[in-house]
């Protein structure tokens, strides 16, 4: 399969893309949700587009149950941002990408993936800061840790 982003082309045009996702802690033990993403061949987290209208927070709220099949019972602080730039070869664009992450909690298995991913795992934080390849996702994860309570 083709990769769905490149390398940043200084060259072509750009245009920004917001996002909001969360980083999903499993209530019961403490344990985070990772996705990995078949294409990119890459452990991640539920994020995606905010619509035209939505508030973060609602965005987020869609794109993990859209991504997972889950409702997260609960719904903690904004954990920051991330920004990072790529070329998507499919629209001949360079795309600089923000997206905000919110902590959320759930006592919910994965029900139901997405087609983009292939499987989904609960893995402890140090599991996940490994797995990761993004100092900016271990930031995130960093900060989830500092918060993550237990409900």
């Amino acid at each position: 399969m083709a990769r769905r982003s490149e390398p940043f082309r200084p060259a072509a045009p750009i245009v920004p893309e917001l996002a909001a996702g969360a980083i999903l802690v499993h209530a019961v033990n403490g344990d985070i949700l990772l996705l990995h993403e078949l294409v990119e061949d890459r452990w991640s987290f539920p994020k995606g587009h905010v619509d035209s209208g939505e508030s973060l927070r609602a965005a987020a709220e869609r794109e993990v149950r859209e991504e997972t099949g889950i409702t997260p019972t609960s719904w903690g602080e904004e954990l920051g941002e991330v920004s990072y730039r790529f070329y998507d070869p499919q629209r001949a664009l360079n795309v600089h990408k923000t997206t905000v992450y919110f902590l959320a909690y759930t006592s919910q298995p994965v029900a139901k993936l997405e087609s983009t991913f292939d499987r989904a795992e609960w893995v402890d934080l140090a599991t996940a800061l490994h797995r990761v390849p993004y100092e900016t996702d271990r930031r995130i994860l960093e900060a989830a840790g500092q918060r993550i309570s237990p409900l």
